[in-house]
């Protein structure tokens, strides 16, 4: 139901009620995505259905619940119409026997295939992004610690995640096991993604591999990487160009967080770059200003990438390089929205499904406009109809 005009953001939540008939047919809605998961259970005794239980929580995450026990809160609390429209019909005699408990919740999600339903939510969200026009798509490819859920040998559960730059979208998220580490998990976290096609994958130090980019470069994918001490001879490489003799190509200044930052970026092609398919080398400058100390400081980032002078511009480049931090946004809203790193939750696979529901619920709200998430998920605790619209269930 439409909401009062006087609130600041129905509006654009508004928006995404219509997008998923748009296409009707050619887009699978949530609940298609959601029976591509495997049920773990025996089949023997099931009273709920597993993607009855999914879209409850999910629904639940986007109405602002942070912990199993408030997402069976609640479910609980859900209206009649709500739960009609997920496919579970109520006994008006014992209307709560109907409904999944929270410990059915906890059970359930702690035994789930996380790769599938990472993979389920992924599609959804990258089937509902808006046309770049023919102009570059990012990727930025970052790995976080659940850092309360630790496991009973004291590991941290570490999910790796690749996040698209222009909403924030994570379009896929793979948990990187205790015998390995971000780098063995590169590519099989890519291959989750169907097409990527002219996407230019970014990522910090750690992933500048040349396997990874021989990988990339055999899915027709471009790559920004930063170069520092794990490529020695590639760094030094880089240091020794002519630096001062190139022209400055871009500038940018922008203020935040107080500080004050400038950002000077030169480009230049070089065909012996010690990287596969580099193209071009990057000199990015910082000249961070604390506006409560005064401090200065100066910092120097090299770079390469794979995408020719003819492809892509400096300042392409430099908006390129800045946007990969979006995924570091995702995850201080998960941090300090969701009070990600405060859960002790530890019961098998249910941290990272936790997680990939917050992934989905930012992720709606991006997708519906909104720009604040702990506002888009307090106007959705008040009405218990409104992340169903969001998840295109009404």
């Amino acid at each position: 139901m439409p909401a009062d005009a006087s609130l600041p953001i129905p509006p654009a939540f508004d928006q995404l009620r219509q997008q998923p008939q748009a296409v009707p047919g050619e887009i699978p809605g949530l609940l298609e995505r959601l029976h591509e998961v495997p049920d773990p259970r025996d089949p023997r005794g099931v009273r709920h259905a597993l993607v009855v239980v999914l879209a409850l929580t999910a629904c639940a995450v986007l109405a602002g619940a942070t912990s199993l026990l408030a997402v069976g809160e609640w479910i609980a609390d859900a209206p009649p119409s709500v739960l009609e429209h997920l496919g579970i019909r109520p006994d008006p005699l014992f209307p709560k026997r109907c409904l999944p408990a929270e410990t059915t919740v906890r059970r359930l999600l702690g035994r789930i295939d996380g790769d599938a339903l990472d993979q389920a939510v992924g599609h959804w969200l990258a089937d509902r992004r808006t046309s770049t026009d023919g102009q570059l798509r990012g990727l930025a490819v970052d790995g976080k610690s659940l850092r309360g859920a630790a496991r009973s040998r004291g590991r941290k559960i570490h999910l790796l995640a690749a996040c698209d730059h222009v909403r924030g979208l994570v379009l896929a998220q793979l948990d990187v096991g205790e015998k390995t580490n971000e780098i063995t998990c590169f590519q099989p976290l890519l291959e989750t993604i169907a097409d990527l096609a002219g996407v230019v994958v970014t990522s910090d130090a750690m992933h500048t591999q040349r396997e990874h980019a021989q990988y990339l470069l055999g899915r027709d994918a471009h790559y920004i990487v930063i170069v520092k001490g794990n490529q020695k001879k590639l760094r030094k490489q880089l240091k020794s160009l002519p630096w001062k003799q190139i022209p400055l190509q871009s500038r940018t200044r922008d203020a935040g967080h107080g500080r004050g930052e400038i950002r000077r970026i030169k480009v230049c092609t070089v065909n012996n770059l010690l990287f596969p398919g580099a193209r071009q080398a990057v000199q990015l400058k910082r000249r961070r200003v604390d506006r409560k100390t005064g401090r200065i400081s100066i910092k120097t980032v090299y770079a390469v990438t794979s995408l020719t002078a003819e492809q892509t511009t400096p300042a392409d480049l430099a908006s390129l390089i800045r946007d990969h931090w979006k995924v570091e946004a995702l995850h201080h809203v998960r941090d300090v929205t969701f009070a990600e790193d405060a859960s002790q939750l530890r019961t098998g696979t249910a941290p990272r499904a936790m997680a990939t529901w917050r992934n989905l619920a930012i992720g709606a709200l991006r997708l519906a406009g909104s720009t604040n998430i702990a506002a888009g998920l307090r106007y959705n605790a008040r009405d218990a109809r409104r992340p169903l619209a969001l998840l295109g269930l009404t």
